[in-house]
């Protein structure tokens, strides 16, 4: 990650734009309100898989969402991705 110091004090992603804050309308009920299932579905997958595994592919999901992938096509996506259950990392 890199600093990018024009615009703000935050780590950036690269190829992400920075957004002000302000020029996000935030409604934290909308946010849990999506969010919920994905933890439900992580705590769940942590009790088959463990919670390294767990906490990834929940993390995959979310980054996908955010890049505007609905929910179950961004599990499809990441469940893509295992191989024996596991993640390669490379």
């Amino acid at each position: 990650m890199h600093m990018n110091h024009d615009c703000c004090p935050y780590p950036m992603m690269p190829n992400v734009p920075y957004i002000p804050p302000q020029a996000m309308p935030i409604d934290p009920n909308a946010i849990m309100n999506s969010i919920e299932p994905l933890v439900l579905y992580g705590m769940q997958e942590a009790q088959v898989t463990g919670v390294h595994h767990a906490m990834r592919e929940v993390a995959y999901i979310a980054y996908l969402m955010g890049k505007g992938y609905d929910d179950q096509t961004a599990r499809m996506i990441v469940e893509s991705w295992e191989v024996n259950e596991a993640f390669p990392m490379g």
